[in-house]
């Protein structure tokens, strides 16, 4: 059925209730489970703010990617205490939507499993959400899990009766 699982994660709840369920389904298809945390390049304007604050650090990029190291690591490993034995996680840089599509389709993903709400931004907000834009841009499926709660939803799911 499914080959290959993408899975973003940011560290959000949203995040974390996605990556359960890809964590399930890869254990039922047998497939292999991929992370990807994506963080965004610091600006200019951004570097230019933080001059003003002595306790900023020199490169923030450095300290972003360290984050979203820490987030992926965390997220393995979590997958791996769920029973999934093929999964790996990375991180890369750049507008989150554009370079999750770039990734599932340089890895042959099968299927994208993404919270319905993450760390958003004021660009999330203005220009709409992550997992929205990645539903109009990837020629896979993607699923959104929707969480409210302790309940986790799947976005356009509906319970079915014999």
């Amino acid at each position: 059925m499914f080959k290959t699982i993408l899975v973003p994660s940011d560290g959000s709840k949203g995040s974390f209730e996605a990556l359960r369920k890809a964590t399930e389904l890869q254990k039922l298809t047998d497939s292999e489970l991929l992370i990807v945390t994506v963080f965004r390049h610091h600006s200019l304007l951004e570097t230019s703010m933080s001059m003003v604050r002595p306790e900023a650090p020199e490169n923030m990029d450095d300290v972003l990617r360290e984050y979203g190291k820490e987030v992926a690591d965390a997220s393995k490993k979590f997958a791996k205490s769920q029973g999934c034995t093929n999964v790996r996680a990375f991180v890369k840089s750049g507008q989150p939507a554009r370079t999750i599509v770039k990734f599932a389709k340089e890895h042959d993903v099968d299927l994208i499993v993404l919270g319905g709400r993450g760390h958003g931004d004021l660009e999330g907000l203005l220009l709409g959400s992550v997992s929205h834009k990645v539903t109009s841009l990837a020629d896979c499926p993607v699923m959104v899990v929707k969480s409210s709660g302790t309940e986790t939803h799947v976005e356009g799911a509906e319970e079915v009766t014999a």
